[in-house]
């Protein structure tokens, strides 16, 4: 049995599980690393696998790369649960591997979903194999692995970075299924409505494998017209995405028009809007962790060092989603939605990120100054590295002015504290400690 052939199931797989692309070019989206040019597209065509980590949200083809490039490359696939398995299982991946190159001359990609459930002890159990390229390792994590994977394993892995489908990509997705006779639903008379399609894909929130299971369940309930065609109109595909209509429009734009209100009622100091705003995404059945994204976001971007404890209250709130869930979550993300709303407001640091970025872009390669550099040999020193430094501590009040930025940029100013808040006392100091410097 080939390892990507489900007709040997005696249980019909889901839509998605049936519409898994089987080659690159039927894969919808991330053409930055698969589109012409793409280095993981590259690297396959020159036949060069290496271990490699994919980072990304459910449903942006993790899985499905993973098993593309090993049948891509003529390799071995072998799938290792990070949740039941442990170092007895890894190394009997490794002596498969070691008996797929001495049989058979192909080497083995070991596929590991969701490779942050690994503890320190077996994720180390995966180095010497990597390391001796007895085997390749693809993990999939929805985490950040520069936080949740070992740095030894880190650095001996790729790291590519999955975006999620965009709308165009899963109304293709799902044009692709309602037509595909062999694998979709196109073997049947479907009929589902423009304002249908836009329910679906905002449900699906940029998740290829929700977008086709919410139109796999959708074509389950529909009823059929006089010719047999099943209508899958607003109301069916609200029903089989469990979300409810107030939240849909016929553009299929409000999920974005939404939460634009609700940042927009955040910034604006008003706190009834916002929690209106709030309460309309929840009972619409919008996933509250995207609502606690974006509002951690707006902490920092509107309110800022204005009130620094609203990003903190922010960041609680939305680490209270994740232990608590619906519908108790809906709690403590109306606490702190409201405390943003009414607290003070200051979108400075947000500016002085985007004027410094702007600044390292224009300005090309700028020379750290050398008293500030990193020192680890006396012979830097006797170059004139590092010499000159002040350090702060020895000084009263922990300050002495000396040069931070590069010459290029001495005068430049990036931070411009505003006077209201918390934030009126960091002006009022960096003024007395600098001076003219931060005299608007």
């Amino acid at each position: 049995m080939d390892l990507f052939d489900d007709a040997a199931s005696p249980v019909r797989p889901p839509l998605a599980a049936r519409m898994r692309p089987t080659s690159l070019d039927e894969v919808v989206g991330q053409q930055s690393l698969i589109g012409p040019g793409g280095v993981l597209r590259q690297a396959i065509q020159d036949g060069w696998v290496s271990s490699l980590i994919l980072h990304g949200p459910a449903g942006s083809g993790k899985s499905t790369l993973a098993r593309i490039i090993a049948r891509a490359s003529g390799m071995s696939f072998v799938e290792f649960s990070a949740t039941s398995s442990g170092v007895k299982e890894i190394r009997e991946a490794a002596d498969h591997a070691r008996n797929e190159r001495k049989l058979y001359g192909r080497g083995t990609v070991v596929f590991c979903d969701e490779i942050h459930r690994l503890n320190k002890g077996q994720q180390d159990a995966f180095l010497p194999f990597v390391e001796d390229g007895v085997f390749a390792l693809i993990g999939a994590t929805t985490e950040n692995p520069y936080f949740e994977i070992n740095a030894p394993l880190l650095s001996r892995c790729l790291v590519a970075r999955l975006e999620p489908l965009s709308d165009e990509d899963l109304l293709q997705l799902i044009e692709r299924a309602l037509t595909d006779e062999e694998r979709g639903l196109g073997d049947r008379p479907i009929d589902l409505r423009p304002e249908a399609r836009a329910v679906l894909v905002c449900a699906a929130n940029g998740d290829a494998r929700r977008a086709l299971g919410a139109l796999e369940q959708a074509a389950f309930l529909a009823p059929y017209d006089s010719e047999g065609t099943a209508i899958i109109d607003v109301e069916v595909a609200t029903q089989a995405t469990q979300q409810r209509l107030v939240l849909y429009d016929k553009s299929g734009q409000a999920h974005y028009n939404v939460i634009s209100s609700y940042i927009k009622s955040i910034r604006g100091s008003d706190p009834d809007a916002a929690v209106f705003w709030l309460g309309y995404m929840l009972e619409a059945g919008e996933d509250p962790r995207f609502i606690a994204r974006r509002m951690v976001i707006a902490a920092a971007e509107d309110i800022g060092n204005a009130d620094p404890m609203g990003l903190v209250l922010a960041v609680a709130a939305a680490h209270a989603v994740e232990l608590c869930g619906m519908p108790e979550a809906q709690i403590p993300l109306a606490q702190a939605t409201v405390y943003l709303a009414c607290t003070e407001k200051s979108n400075r640091a947000y500016l002085a990120v985007a004027d410094a970025r702007a600044a390292a872009r224009e300005g090309g390669p700028l020379k750290v100054p050398p008293h500030l550099m990193d020192i680890r040999h006396e012979a830097q020193r006797r170059e004139g590295l590092g010499v000159g430094y002040k350090y702060p501590h020895d000084f009263d009040g922990a300050f002495c002015a000396q040069q931070y930025l590069p010459d290029t940029l001495v005068d430049r100013r990036f931070y411009r504290p505003s006077d209201r808040g918390r934030e009126k006392a960091l002006r009022e100091r960096i003024q007395r400690i600098w001076g003219e410097r931060y005299r608007d």
